[in-house]
């Protein structure tokens, strides 16, 4: 299942402009919780669950909508590891990479998914379908090496397990 265009990485690709009703919504979201303590955490937080992501027109509109500086709200969306600043595929694969899972053979499955889909850390496939994190640890160390989609979590994934494994969700 080898795919012949490579990865598309996240960070190449153009921030599209928001919708009217997009933009709309983030007027909305801002209403709600304008004055609430953590506003900012929880309106990116709606945002990001409205888009996808936080691309950098949706941070502009929260920038104007709520007052508070851009630079503030690229602070607190690096700062915070649940925001994306870019496109997610619709399934992420979490490959862990902390010490165990590493001993154990993770470097092979990240081999793997670059030499056989053309996947690497923080890209998406030309698709949409899947995209790639390392992880430092998923809390399954004595499954080492492991990898997670969704909810599934993987144990002892070997690279020839892969084919199967992504087959499962297209």
């Amino acid at each position: 299942m080898k795919q012949a265009t490579k990865t598309t990485t996240a960070k190449a690709k153009a921030s599209p402009e928001l919708s009217t009703k997009t933009l709309q919504q983030i007027k909305k979201i801002v209403e709600v919780m304008d004055g609430r303590a953590g506003a900012p955490i929880r309106v990116l937080q709606q945002v990001q669950g409205l888009v996808g992501y936080l691309p950098p027109a949706a941070l502009k509109a929260v920038s104007n909508e709520m007052g508070i500086p851009l630079s503030e709200l690229y602070g607190i969306t690096s700062f915070y590891s649940f925001f994306s600043l870019v496109p997610k595929g619709k399934y992420v694969l979490q490959v862990c990479n902390g010490t165990s899972c590493y001993v154990k053979g993770s470097e092979r499955i990240l081999k793997a998914l670059k030499k056989d889909y053309g996947l690497e850390a923080g890209g998406i496939t030309p698709d949409g379908k899947f995209s790639l994190e390392q992880v430092r640890c998923l809390g399954c160390c004595g499954l080492s090496p492991v990898m997670a989609i969704k909810d599934n979590v993987y144990g002892r994934v070997k690279p020839s397990q892969l084919k199967d494994i992504l087959t499962s969700y297209k």
